[in-house]
């Protein structure tokens, strides 16, 4: 069964009333990916799954959410179960960029949403989102990250901030000509040479 933003929901609140009536730890997760461009009704499409980008220490760090606890692998499992959702639909995909690295100041613009005394939820800045999905399409390509770019319709300073950022998460030879191209197709050639 594909997310739209109602089932993101339901599965978060079902994630977190589980977690309660089992007496887990408190969990701050963030989230990132199409599912929080969803829960912020940035766009509308359905996504497969929800993405953790990171964990949220006692100290207010990002730190890496892998692997997940156990009671909340098992809560995820029993609320695939239910809701008929991919058994894999809340995973770790996009851990590694908490240790290549994120966004200067992206911490402080989570927006923070509870569900329940157990389960906390935090989600990018539409401005950091931005950014995420700019590397998404010179990591994988055009497709889905892409449409979610256009989407978030980014302004050029907007846009020149994302590409300067992630110019910054591969030191190969070929990838700042990557970012260029990636500018070009989708659009904002113009900005290249401000980079």
């Amino acid at each position: 069964m594909k997310i739209d933003a109602d089932t993101f929901l339901g599965a978060i609140q079902a994630l977190g009333d589980l977690l309660e009536e089992a007496g887990a730890e408190p969990q701050h997760l963030v989230v990132a990916g199409g599912s929080a461009l969803l829960a912020q009704g940035l766009i509308s499409r359905t996504t497969r799954d929800v993405d953790i980008l990171a964990i949220v220490d006692p100290k207010d760090e990002l730190q890496d959410p892998r692997p997940l606890s156990e009671s909340l692998k098992l809560a995820a499992a029993q609320v695939a179960a239910e809701l008929q959702l991919d058994p894999d639909w809340l995973n770790t995909g996009p851990a590694d960029q908490v240790s290549a690295g994120l966004p200067e100041g992206f911490f402080s613009r989570l927006t923070k949403k509870e569900f329940g005394p157990v389960l906390t939820i935090y989600l990018p800045a539409r401005f950091d989102l931005i950014h995420l999905k700019l590397f998404a399409v010179v990591d994988q390509g055009q497709g889905r990250h892409s449409h979610d770019l256009k989407i978030l319709a980014p302004t050029d300073e907007e846009l020149l901030a994302a590409s300067r950022w992630v110019l910054t998460q591969d030191a190969s030879e070929v990838f700042p000509g990557l970012v260029h191209n990636t500018l070009k197709a989708l659009g904002y050639g113009h900005l290249v040479a401000r980079l």
